[in-house]
């Protein structure tokens, strides 16, 4: 078990009694579409199985369990006790407590990392670079290293869909759009928010080659957030289809609420 540094102890609370992570990208259409997106932008880029996977950050083990399936060897990493007793379960998951930025793996010993959540709680800047550089260590040479992030703007355009931009909200917007911050009075927990090309920097900083930033949503999702699911899955094919077209459009790449980015390891 990894021993590295601590998780903050309001992020710790928040996924272990008031979010069930479990249900996250199963029971709203905003979910369903960010899963299928992930899924697919992952079956672009990674390598065909055998291989072996090293998730971290990867909570309860959606990610994990179909790679799994599909034949990888898996590894899973996360800080939250109750996500890894649940991964745990996973068949084909081998799955430990631990840390981002002390990953309890050898040097060059995965074919893949997959980060598709640490950035999101880390807000200093130097905590980011050092779970980039333990991914890149960990990667062996040519390895393929998956990062996702929150857009600077994904909770304006969340509260912006449901009418609550208001004098109450709209200071501590202004706050994470200015620093990228989250304001964990806002209903999600402590939480850093990328801008695209800064998101590839932190990469490229940390020693990743061939960087590549998508948009996983696309601009949909705020408007399926305001349907119930069954009106609102009828609209995942066209959501995704636009997600697809807007997938690196400079102009329109920050309207997606999540980004996946894409390295080697060099």
């Amino acid at each position: 078990m990894s021993t590295g540094p601590a998780l903050d102890p309001e992020i710790l609370d928040f996924y272990t009694d008031r979010y069930r992570e479990e249900r996250r990208l199963h029971a709203t259409a905003h979910g369903r579409l960010e899963l299928l997106r992930t899924r697919e932008l992952l079956d672009r880029f990674l390598p065909s199985p055998p291989g072996r996977v090293v998730d971290v950050g990867g909570a309860t083990g959606v990610h994990a369990a179909w790679l799994a399936e599909v034949g990888f060897e898996v590894d899973l990493i996360d800080p939250v006790p109750s996500h890894v007793a649940q991964a745990g379960e996973v068949p084909g998951v081998r799955a430990q407590v631990g840390d981002a930025r002390t990953l309890p793996f050898g040097d060059a010993s995965a074919d893949v990392v997959l980060l598709l959540g640490p950035l999101y709680h880390l807000t200093a800047r130097a905590d980011r670079l050092l779970a980039l550089r333990e991914a890149a260590r960990v990667g062996r040479r040519g390895g393929v290293v998956a990062v996702a992030a929150i857009s600077r703007y994904a909770g304006l355009l969340e509260l912006a869909a449901v009418g609550e931009v208001s004098d109450v909200t709209e200071p501590s917007l202004r706050r994470a759009i200015e620093t990228g911050v989250n304001d964990p009075r806002s209903g999600f927990t402590t939480a850093y928010f990328h801008r695209p090309d800064e998101l590839a920097r932190e990469m490229a900083e940390a020693g990743l080659a061939e960087v590549a930033v998508y948009g996983v949503e696309g601009p949909s999702a705020p408007a399926l957030d305001n349907l119930p699911l069954d009106e609102a899955e009828p609209l995942l094919g066209s959501a995704i289809r636009a997600a697809r077209l807007l997938e690196q459009d400079p102009a329109l790449i920050a309207a997606s609420p999540h980004f996946l980015a894409f390295g080697r390891v060099g």
